[in-house]
């Protein structure tokens, strides 16, 4: 018998054309992407399937569409198999969507938590600059060092953990250029600057985590059967309690996705299906396991791939 996990895709992972055939197939999901229209008041579906591509890449859209597009995919899957996964999970702004898929949170709750979200980010990454660069084939204690001996150049931290030999390293501008050029000389294969709009997942970002509590703490988490693996724990949470300072800490702190994904595996989850854009996760994935089995559930063609698998494991 499969132990299923859910997962869900973050920022980067966004493309023109995404939730289009979910939106045109499936009317669980076209009242979804109908239904985010109306609360955000514009027109998101549009943006998601046709852009402009570089509306869609600034943070104040990107985390709405995200999270619109992964609870449509999940949508889908659910009109066509019963799934009672073992437990969710969602890199940054997709452990949002891991939290409605959990039960603990409605879709349009999660939705406003988004917006408010992306905003508070936005202006912070405009009130304090920052940058982030992914750094390859370094693990993760030497990547920590290379951060800390780049301090005198300013702030600099590891934003995300993601898999063996990538990590992504977030603070000021001059303090990435300096952590980068360390990690070379330390043997990194490669260090690429990323193009975001702030310094994510760094201390730069404190003040919208900060300002973003109020809204979290209000926003009545339930506790849930289905537990979902914190980004900033690694580690299993069932209380609604627990989600807001979660998310809130969240904002400025580390990813610590592989440590998550390993969570599951020690506790025998074979199967990984990825709900949302693109199939970054599932990438990931194989880098952390290669014999675990993963769908990236983002149009007709591979929800039916994975639906003919699923559906034989009930």
């Amino acid at each position: 018998m499969a132990k299923v996990a859910v997962i869900f895709p973050g920022q980067g992972s966004q493309k023109l054309g995404m939730g289009a055939e979910f939106y045109r197939e499936v009317p669980a999901a076209k009242a979804l992407f109908d239904t985010a229209n109306r609360v955000l008041g514009y027109d998101l579906a549009k943006l998601c399937f046709e852009g402009p591509e570089d509306e869609l890449r600034q943070t104040i859209n990107t985390q709405p569409a995200l999270y619109v597009t992964s609870c449509a995919a999940l949508a889908a899957l659910k009109s066509r198999v019963s799934i009672e996964p073992f437990a969710v999970a969602g890199h940054s702004v997709g452990e949002y969507a891991a939290i409605y898929a959990s039960g603990a949170l409605g879709f349009e709750a999660g939705l406003g938590l988004i917006r408010r979200r992306a905003e508070l980010m936005q202006t912070t990454a405009t009130q304090r600059p920052g940058a982030m660069a992914a750094v390859l084939g370094l693990d993760a204690e030497t990547a920590r060092e290379v951060c800390e001996d780049a301090k005198d150049a300013g702030i600099v931290t590891v934003a995300n953990y993601n898999c063996p030999g990538q990590i992504v390293i977030s603070g000021e501008k001059a303090a990435v250029e300096r952590a980068s050029e360390l990690a070379k000389e330390h043997g990194a294969k490669r260090v690429m600057p990323l193009p975001v709009s702030g310094g994510f997942h760094s201390p730069l970002m404190v003040a919208a985590g900060d300002a973003l509590y109020p809204s979290l703490r209000d926003a009545g988490f339930a506790n849930t059967a289905i537990p979902v693996v914190s980004n900033v724990t690694a580690e299993y949470n069932r209380s609604g309690a627990d989600f807001a300072p979660f998310l809130t800490m969240q904002v400025s702190g580390s990813v610590r996705w592989e440590e998550s994904m390993r969570l599951l595996l020690a506790d025998g989850v074979d199967t990984f299906v990825e709900l949302g854009s693109g199939d970054v996760l599932s990438g990931l994935m194989k880098r952390i396991d290669k014999t675990v089995r993963t769908f990236s559930v983002q149009d007709m063609a591979s929800l039916n791939a994975a639906e003919e698998y699923l559906a034989n494991i009930e």
